[in-house]
């Protein structure tokens, strides 16, 4: 950095700040300065910044559910944030469904070892929440999970979490799957089938709680399924032996079926397809999720569209807030602790009328 300094004629506090984008400099100084790091090969040592600010500039990021796309579009929208800010990101993925609070808080030591400022978890399952939750870290904290599970998100941070500052955000599911709900009676459906999806996520839970309370208040009959995955397989093979199922005992399927993801759509759109079926003619399909190509199904699928993107942005501002880097995020709603970004319906031809059984 002094090398710097003596070829643009500038002290080390001037190359300092340029390096850090400091505003109190003037453009021409700037100019510079750049030129001389740029003939020089300068490349500032984030080890020895640290050193000297107490900051390692770096972000921990653990994330379950990378195999999915809402997790993967919100993490790419926190890594663009982060960049933006000249931070650094650190991250470890998470096999949710192998994840432990032992080898959790192992991985928040390797971390800690870094020296990191701050954690973002992105945790899908009722393990990775109370985890996240417990783990003895004295750095600030941002969880994304959803509202209920096991464990309410409240519940869980009443129950003790680590010493540093907490906040938490997530997508509005409850209100989601509300509309979705709303918008089938608009439509004249009085009977749904609801395919569940795994227990243990609690994406699954929240919409699963959200679904029987709109229909118990809309007056729908609902029957539910409940599946151990998210795949378009397992869907597949449960709608088989459901119309096998309902036909021998001469019964009909519901006007509606709604399911947890558009994974899970995928499949029963299959299924119907094979047993002959037409969609929306002889039965309406909602999904959730709104994933790549879903518009381009045979009928497009009407969806849930939450706004991943806008997540990762408000996750990182908030960890931005809590480093006293930014201003408070204030949020359109908050359940249970969690501050919720919105998502939309998507209306598309999978969704008609409802006929008449």
């Amino acid at each position: 950095m002094f090398e710097v300094a003596r070829l643009a004629g500038v002290s080390h506090q001037t190359v300092s700040r340029v390096i850090n984008h400091s505003k109190d400099v003037s453009e021409s100084t700037r100019l510079r300065v750049q030129e001389a790091i740029d003939a020089l090969g300068y490349r500032p040592s984030n080890s020895a910044r640290a050193l000297a600010s107490h900051r390692s500039r770096t972000i921990a990021l653990v994330a379950g559910g990378t195999s999915l796309f809402g997790p993967v579009s919100s993490i790419t929208s926190i890594e663009k944030v982060a960049r933006s800010h000249g931070l650094f990101m650190s991250a470890m993925m998470v096999d949710e469904n192998a994840c432990t609070a032992r080898g959790f808080n192992e991985l928040c030591g390797t971390f800690l070892e870094q020296n990191v400022d701050a954690f973002i978890f992105l945790t899908p399952t009722d393990v990775m929440f109370e985890a996240a939750c417990r783990v003895q870290v004295a750095q600030p904290r941002v969880i994304v999970t959803s509202t209920h599970g096991a464990l309410r998100a409240d519940e869980a941070l009443a129950q003790g979490h680590g010493p540093g500052p907490v906040a938490m955000a997530g997508i509005d599911q409850w209100g989601a799957v509300q509309k979705v709900a709303r918008l089938l009676v608009a439509r004249g459906h009085r009977s749904a089938l609801y395919l569940a999806g795994p227990p243990e996520w609690r994406d699954a839970a929240t919409r699963l709680a959200s679904w029987q309370a709109a229909c118990g208040m809309l007056r729908i009959r609902t029957a539910i399924v409940h599946a151990g995955s998210w795949e378009s397989r397992e869907s597949y093979a449960l709608m088989n032996h459901l119309i096998d199922e309902r036909g021998m005992a001469g019964r009909s399927l519901p006007t509606a079926i709604v399911t947890a993801n558009d994974n899970q759509a995928v499949g029963v759109a299959r299924s119907l397809h094979e047993h002959g079926y037409r969609i929306p003619q002889d039965v309406s399909l909602v999904g959730f999720d709104d994933i790549p190509t879903v518009d381009n199904m045979y009928p497009p699928l009407t969806t849930v569209r939450p706004r991943f993107e806008d997540l990762g942005t408000v996750t990182m501002r908030l960890v931005l807030a809590l480093l006293g880097q930014g201003q408070q995020v204030v949020f359109p709603e908050t359940e249970h602790g969690v501050g919720l970004i919105p998502a939309d319906v998507v209306q598309r031809r999978s969704l008609g009328h409802a006929v008449r059984r």
